[in-house]
């Protein structure tokens, strides 16, 4: 199964102040209720490489991003075209300030479902996203709800020899220009680090 999948339109979703009203009446299942915004940027563009079959240049050239709790979600100003990400898909997030310009840069398991091809052994597959906003000071906004949201989906599948691999893209070190966030245990980014741990120690509805 790969990591990008199309939809027709983008999910339902609520913001998070009526997500505090609806759980402060104390709804019949908290499950009924839709997934947060945590953060909607419009004049975005996107590049995949390698790139997406049926997804454009043109379909990447201007569109709203959507940072969902349940998913990361885009769709194209011109073409109406749209795509989700599933945050357990996303190994990897951090801002690129170099001379190409500045960017939100994800790695993307994009392996197939080797349960369901019966190929234990397959190679994973990585796809990088780039997503560029205009103007650029929503990269940060961007990031945060990112981190937040990442916090949401731990790697269910994980394993202690992965630990070794969380920086394997990037030499964090000898590269000045990016800011990463990779999940490692115990990781804080100043108040996007703070806001991690209030998610993973508490209930979900609790930092609202």
């Amino acid at each position: 199964m790969t990591a990008v999948t199309f939809i027709d339109a983008i999910p339902n979703h609520i913001s998070v102040e009526e997500h505090r009203i609806l759980t402060g009446a104390t709804p019949a299942s908290f499950a009924d209720i839709p997934p947060v915004l945590r953060h909607k940027v419009q004049d975005v563009s996107v590049a995949f490489d390698p790139p997406i079959v049926g997804f454009s240049e043109e379909d990447s050239a201007r569109g709203t991003l959507y940072i969902i709790e349940s998913v990361l979600a885009y769709q194209s100003s011109t073409t109406g075209r749209a795509f989700q990400i599933e945050y357990p898909s996303i190994t990897l997030h951090a801002i690129s300030r170099g001379e190409s310009g500045p960017f939100v840069y994800c790695q993307l398991d994009d392996s197939p479902a080797t349960a369901a091809d019966g190929d234990e052994d397959a190679e994973p597959r990585m796809r990088e996203l780039s997503l560029t906003p205009q103007p650029s000071d929503s990269l940060d906004p961007i990031f945060e709800a990112l981190s937040i949201c990442a916090s949401l989906h731990p790697d269910l599948q994980g394993s202690d020899d992965d630990d070794a691999d969380d920086d394997a893209f990037i030499d964090i070190e000898n590269s000045g220009e990016f800011e990463v966030f990779t999940g490692a245990e115990g990781e804080e980014l100043s108040e996007v680090g703070r806001v991690r741990s209030d998610f993973v120690n508490n209930s979900r509805y609790q930092p609202y």
